[in-house]
């Protein structure tokens, strides 16, 4: 596992996450939520530790054991699924942050559950998560999630517990002296590639690659955002696009393991914004049953891209968190199907009604599943002004000498600092 000091690192990491991903300054007493799996305790502990040392109000919970977790989908009757524990809804209309620390002991225990039981209490849930939206968009809450390794991840990922703890000390710079500094250094760095596209007067993106052949329609109102401190790591840059305007196919080259099941090989076709065919090489039952959650289930919610240049992350992780920002040979591209991201609307998110999310495409569902491709792959934008240009090859956003190409909002070229 980690040595003492790099667990301090590690620490120190998602504090400054914490930090960045809320528009407001913590202050003192505000209420952080450590949530955490039986394999993270100690990060847990340190954490407490230095929460407390800020002057906030740690507030800790252990999530449920794959046990627990199994127990609970096989006895629990209609009623029990959507029992709400009673306190959940004002603490979290309390909470200023939370750090989640996931380290699971099983990623298949699930794996014989009906997936409508496991949607049912998702969705008798959705309610909580409506709440924390709300808190963070008026810049009162800020979150961010990691995981340890467990020797179960390293077995589904096909790699030794050593090269495991490896990659996930060299995706979040725990190698480095000052690993804060260098998770600063690639903030700015990604800024500056979200400055350059989100300056492009964009209407459409094609995704083309060996499996994919994809349009995403971004829509009015739009920005790319990531690298926010919600994840560690975080190389990715994303937005919400505009739902009804996806046309073409996706494929998922990399597995996935969702609610204790594997899939692999997903296969997604999309008319008019809609999936009108799914298939999937293993799991494609569960695949069905997933994303017939709810009406916005088997809508995109999420488009994003992944520059190699940041990401060291070179192998298959078992881990959504780890794979959906990829770096390898070539990036990677992932979308997600579900839930939309308020933060991706370029005006205050927190002004944003239910109504006018609907009127603009932002997709609403109980599901946020993200699947990856690592193909070769280039995308294109196609501008208002007529002009096609690519944003992105090979694993690189095209951003850098390409002041020639492309067109901004205001009809300046747009040369990136990276």
């Amino acid at each position: 596992m980690f040595t003492k000091r790099q667990t301090e690192k590690y620490c120190d990491v998602l504090l400054w996450a914490l930090n960045t991903a809320r528009k407001k300054s913590f202050k003192k007493n505000d209420v952080v939520m450590i949530l955490y799996d039986l394999a993270g305790l100690e990060m847990a502990e340190i954490l407490q530790a230095k929460l407390l040392d800020m002057g906030v109000n740690p507030v800790p919970r252990m999530g449920l054991t794959s046990v627990m977790e199994k127990n609970f989908f096989e006895k629990a009757n209609s009623r029990q699924l959507i029992f709400q524990t009673p306190g959940m809804q004002e603490l979290y209309r309390r909470l200023n942050g939370s750090i989640h620390i996931y380290a699971p002991e099983s990623l298949t225990h699930l794996s014989q559950i009906d997936p409508k039981k496991i949607g049912k209490a998702a969705v008798a849930r959705k309610y909580l998560r409506k709440i924390l939206e709300k808190r963070e968009e008026q810049g009162e809450y800020g979150w961010t999630l990691c995981m340890i390794p467990t020797r179960e991840l390293a077995k589904k990922a096909k790699l030794s517990m050593d090269q495991y703890i490896g990659q996930v000390v060299k995706a979040c710079n725990l190698d480095k002296r000052d690993p804060v500094k260098a998770w600063q250094k690639t903030y700015e760095n990604v800024t500056a590639i979200k400055e350059w596209i989100n300056d492009l007067d964009i209407k459409t993106y094609h995704i083309q690659s060996a499996r994919v052949d994809l349009k995403i329609t971004p829509g009015k109102r739009r920005r790319w955002i990531g690298l926010s401190g919600h994840n560690i790591p975080s190389f990715e840059i994303f937005l919400s696009p505009d739902w009804r305007g996806t046309e073409g196919i996706y494929f998922a080259d990399q597995p996935s393991f969702r609610s204790g099941n594997r899939v692999e090989g997903v296969r997604l076709e999309f008319k008019k914004g809609r999936l009108v065919k799914v298939d999937a090489k293993k799991g494609r039952d569960f695949v069905v049953k997933q994303l017939s959650m709810d009406e916005g289930a088997g809508r995109l919610g999420e488009f994003s891209l992944t520059d190699k240049r940041f990401s060291r992350i070179d192998r298959f992780m078992a881990n959504t968190l780890f794979d959906e920002n990829f770096g390898g040979r070539y990036g990677n591209c992932h979308v997600a199907l579900g839930a939309s991201y308020s933060d991706s609307y370029d005006g205050d998110p927190s002004r944003l009604t239910k109504e006018r999310k609907k009127r603009l495409g932002f997709n609403d569902s109980a599901l946020h599943w993200d699947i990856v491709n690592t193909e070769k792959k280039r995308v294109f934008a196609h501008l208002g002004s007529g002009e096609n240009i690519t944003i992105y090859e090979d694993g690189v956003f095209k951003c850098k000498g390409h002041k020639e190409q492309g067109s901004g909002r205001k009809g300046k070229g747009i040369r990136c600092k990276v």
